[in-house]
């Protein structure tokens, strides 16, 4: 009995840390944190001022997106043939000290008090 019930125990510990290892080395990149923040700064942006924004070509900054997209730490809306991203501020809360946090929140946020 006690051998099952330290089984039990050990199985209900496990984590999967796969995902936040995708979030996390998706954050270790200079030029992915600099791509949130100005969406941070600017809210929903083309992808077409992005490049700009950033100083990037598209083909580079597309390659970021999807990174950032797929860690979940983005949003994507499609209008037309232009993509528009915007900051998932919920997954980026989870994720972020409240110190790290108050960099990628709006101005709005951060007169609530929240920093």
């Amino acid at each position: 009995m006690i051998n099952e019930l330290q089984i039990l125990e050990q199985d209900a510990v496990k984590v999967d840390f796969t995902k936040y290892e995708v979030k996390f080395k998706a954050l270790a990149d200079q030029k992915r944190l600099q791509i949130m923040y100005e969406l941070t700064q600017r809210g929903n942006t083309c992808v077409c001022d992005l490049t700009e924004i950033v100083d990037m070509p598209q083909s580079k900054l597309s390659y970021h997106l999807k990174i950032l997209l797929d860690a979940g730490l983005i949003h994507r809306e499609t209008r037309g043939t232009w993509s528009y991203y915007e900051l998932n501020s919920l997954e980026v809360n989870n994720l972020l000290s409240s110190e790290l946090c108050c960099i990628f929140r709006s101005n709005e946020a951060k007169s609530n008090g929240c920093c």
